[in-house]
């Protein structure tokens, strides 16, 4: 087997070309039941930015490189998969926000009202613990060690 035989053509590091014409992440969706409820909160809870809004289907928001793309019921991001199943909020795939002083940030959004899923795990890479936002989606506050 040749050195290079192993490598995706898509993952190339050596900057060689990348024939499935896949450039860059553009962003993660998370499917949405309400999404001017879901601007709010990660705008004013999380600290997002909103870049755009066709309410009531779309809407996403963005936190320094990352975007976040917010799919309602009428977004085409949001239409049944072949075979008819919906798809829905939930899951346990996460976004993962890098904080400081996570116990702290546990707190304030815990006097606002967002729900934690579990307790602060430890870890030798660092603390984290998950939350929801108002559809059920997983976010994963992480705090590295040292």
């Amino acid at each position: 087997m040749n050195q290079g035989e192993n490598r995706s053509a898509v993952a190339d590091e050596t900057g060689g070309a990348r024939p499935h014409g896949i450039i860059s992440v553009h962003g993660v969706r998370y499917q949405i039941k309400d999404v001017a409820r879901a601007v709010a909160f990660y705008t004013e809870r999380l600290g997002f930015k909103l870049e755009r809004q066709q309410l009531p289907a779309f809407a996403s928001v963005s936190l320094g490189e990352f975007t976040l793309l917010l799919s309602g019921p009428g977004a085409s991001g949001s239409r049944p998969i072949p075979g008819g199943k919906a798809q829905e909020p939930g899951g346990w795939n996460r976004v993962v926000l890098r904080v400081t002083d996570l116990p702290a940030q546990i707190e304030a959004l815990k006097k606002v009202g967002v729900r934690v899923r579990n307790e602060m795990e430890v870890g030798p890479g660092g603390r984290q613990v998950q939350i929801e936002d108002p559809d059920g989606n997983p976010i994963e506050l992480f705090e590295p060690a040292g």
